[in-house]
């Protein structure tokens, strides 16, 4: 029997090279089904490899599920199969992570680590003990045991470092690096953590660093996230040049391997060619091996990835992945088609500020066109709803859609700075519907959205609206940061409509975040409520406390957000000031270099406003010709803004966005959708990916790896 079930496993193989896997799996569960017993061994190892099938080809978890724990009862009856009882205890953990069922998951994980124990399998015992734990801390994280994971992926640590393997070692580091940044206790565990990652990672020979493209990348990007957090600009940038210049020298290494495969495929048709001479056949040969070698050199290898990284989705191969750690440990963090385009958000991120449109709007399209063509693969085309989605197919689903949003929300921010006030609906609705097919594991965008939406009814004068949208982000949202933010956009948006008794309500909103503008990390918060305080102080006559208060915001602001918007309407209101005061020298300067940025940014809005005050000083200072030209252009910049914000208003979309109503999005009912309701990428807490090969908690019970790529809210209009 035993060469029957060689035969039939040949079979299998020669029927899955071929893309048959459903000829395949039958051939292998012709051994299960059989009415004459193979040996157990045999069935194991048959069960294993339709386990795998299943997972790499197919939605059906379920069944792969049921040969594991076939394999698993199997195993439990023979004393040795160190290797197979511990490929069973990996995948059918896989498996209860993807159904949610945390607790047979972290049982299983932890008899893998009580086998291990009592066995002496050297490095390829360590090797298991560092994938089990690896898993342990991915489901500890799911259900907010951030402690608990950290003291699994320590155990992981001590066993590399014991191993003398740093990359492995860097693998755990950078684990637990993430894990700090979810939990962020303190800013000096995650500078410890952070600093950790930096020693392992020196320690790494230079030409192994090179190839270790998955940790480089994760290395950076949390790097990029802690910097961004802390709102350490400056040093950041660094990294971000790093991402983009290992993103795009990956990319022409792609190019050039398709380039080589083609040739190769070429040459391969022309061999078997029977007119072919001698001299010719053997030319060919050579280039043959020549080609192979080429594309060995650029590949490493030529295998395909068997382990089921991405169950429900067809077979790897190297090209879509990067990974973090060898086999057995399932070490990935992201596929690459998700990493180029978290790469891309992140140059948005950074040029935005900069007001560098053009390239920023480059990198959105970029991550954008890439997001789409990777959602096609699985199936979410136009029209497709959550309700739709495989079971199996939510996690993925739900890392790009993250992206998307994210990457939308910087073009609105970045169409409303510029106002081209229609092309920000545009992202806006596309945002809207988004959310409208996906709530529930789009579920934190949902007070981006009413931020959004008030950010542009403010910017096209529709004040009132805008604090109602702006209110209701801040009700949405459970994020501390975020609330104090749309308190402030809200305030702002009072102060804008000149009464006394909204004067009254933005101080209102104002006082509360002025109170605890210390207590955040780092200084979003406090720059722009300082403006918004300022701002409102003018207003009432408070002219030297606006000054001082304005004064110290625009310091903080230009030492380290370098944000060119917010800097020029701190100028603004600072030279407002100086023309109050009468100190029209100093007024003059801060107005000019203050509409030198406006400009950069085609912030007209802001350009009115510095013109105008400009107007005023010139008719002080009794500067006719001045007065006039400045005039001539200030009428021209408002009838281009009139323009743009009438184009608005006559759109299909613009009443239903300033609506002082939520968007209401169909719930579902009736699905098991729990792996896109997990973790708190479900709130807007982080400016991380919240979810990086770990998971986060959430009030539901629930598991998943989706993300929070809450990068930077939108520092947006401030008046």
């Amino acid at each position: 029997m035993e060469r029957v079930a060689e035969g039939l496993w040949v079979l299998a193989d020669y029927e899955e090279k071929k893309g048959e896997i459903g000829k395949s799996v039958k051939c292998l569960e012709a051994i299960c089904q059989s009415q004459v017993s193979f040996l157990p061994i045999i069935e194991i190892k048959t069960r294993l490899r339709i386990a795998n099938l299943l997972l790499n080809h197919s939605n059906n978890v379920n069944h792969a599920k049921s040969h594991l724990e076939r394999s698993q009862l199997l195993l439990k009856s023979i004393p040795s199969c160190f290797e197979l009882k511990c490929r069973a205890y990996s995948l059918l953990s896989q498996c209860y992570q993807l159904v949610g069922a945390i607790p047979s998951q972290k049982q299983i994980l932890n008899k893998g680590l009580e086998l291990i124990s009592t066995s002496e399998d050297g490095f390829s015992g360590r090797l298991w003990y560092c994938n089990f734990n690896s898993q342990l801390a991915n489901a500890l994280t799911i259900e907010g045991d951030h402690h608990g994971s950290i003291s699994a992926l320590d155990n992981g640590l001590t066993c590399a470092t014991q191993m003398c393997y740093p990359e492995l070692q860097m693998f755990f580091a950078t684990s637990i690096l993430h894990v700090h940044l979810m939990q962020w206790e303190n800013e000096s565990s995650v500078q410890d953590a952070l600093n950790r990652c930096n020693v392992i990672w020196e320690s790494i020979e230079s030409v192994k660093r090179q190839q270790c493209l998955g940790l480089l990348f994760y290395n950076e990007l949390l790097h990029v996230f802690y910097l961004l957090r802390i709102c350490d600009y400056k040093n950041a940038v660094q990294h971000v040049d790093k991402l983009d210049a290992a993103m795009k020298s990956d990319l022409q290494r792609r190019q050039r391997i398709k380039e080589l495969t083609k040739e190769l495929d070429a040459v391969n048709e022309s061999l078997p060619c029977s007119d072919l001479s001698y001299r010719d056949r053997s030319s060919l040969s050579a280039k043959q091996t020549h080609l192979g070698e080429q594309l060995n050199n650029l590949t490493g290898n030529d295998r395909e990835f068997s382990e089921p990284k991405y169950f429900g989705s067809a077979r790897r191969t190297w090209e879509d992945k990067l990974e973090l750690a060898p086999p057995p440990i399932d070490g990935e963090w992201l596929p690459k088609g998700a990493i180029y385009a978290l790469v891309d958000l992140t140059v948005a991120v950074f040029n935005r500020p900069k007001g560098l449109f053009k390239e920023c709007l480059k990198r959105i399209q970029s991550g954008l066109q890439t997001i789409q063509e990777e959602l096609k693969k699985y199936g979410i085309l136009d029209g497709v709803r959550e309700v739709d989605l495989q079971h199996t197919a939510i996690w993925i689903a739900s890392v790009y859609l993250m992206l998307l949003m994210q990457l939308l929300e910087n073009k609105v921010a970045v169409d409303l700075t510029r106002s081209e006030f229609v092309e920000a609906q545009e992202a806006l609705v596309q945002m809207r519907n988004w959310y409208i097919r996906f709530p529930t594991i789009l579920q934190a965008c949902e007070c981006v959205i009413e931020m959004l939406r008030g950010q542009y009814a403010h910017c096209v004068g529709c004040y009132d609206e805008a604090n109602y949208h702006f209110l209701e982000a801040s009700r949405l949202s459970e994020n501390k940061s975020m609330q104090a933010m749309c308190c402030v956009y809200a305030a702002i948006s009072y102060i804008c409509m000149g009464d006394a008794e909204s004067s009254a309500k933005a101080l209102d909103l104002i006082g509360p975040v002025l109170g605890v503008m210390d207590s955040f990390t780092g200084v979003r918060e406090k720059t722009s409520v300082l403006l918004a305080h300022g701002f409102l102080l003018m207003r009432q006559q408070n002219l030297q406390e606006a000054r001082n208060r304005l004064a110290f915001g625009l310091q903080t602001t230009h030492n380290t957000l370098g944000n060119l918007q917010l800097v020029s309407q701190y100028l603004t209101v600072l030279g407002n000031l100086g023309l109050a005061l009468c100190d029209t020298v100093q007024a003059r300067e801060i107005l000019r270099s203050s509409l030198t940025l406006a400009k950069k940014l085609n912030d007209i809005p802001t350009q009115i406003w510095v013109l105008s005050n400009l107007t005023a000083m010139y008719q002080q200072l009794g500067e006719k010709g001045s007065e006039m030209e400045n005039h001539d252009y200030q009428t021209k910049k408002v009838e281009d803004l009139q323009k743009r914000i009438s184009n608005a208003c006559l759109s299909s979309h613009h009443v239903e966005l300033i609506a002082k109503v939520k968007v209401e999005a169909h719930q579902m009912s009736e699905i098991d959708i729990k792996r896109a309701i997990s973790g708190s990428s479900m709130r807007v807490d982080l400016d991380i990916p919240e979810s990086i090969g770990l998971e986060t908690t959430s009030p539901m019970t629930s598991s998943s790896r989706l993300m929070d790529f809450d990068m930077g809210r939108l520092r947006k209009r401030k008046a």
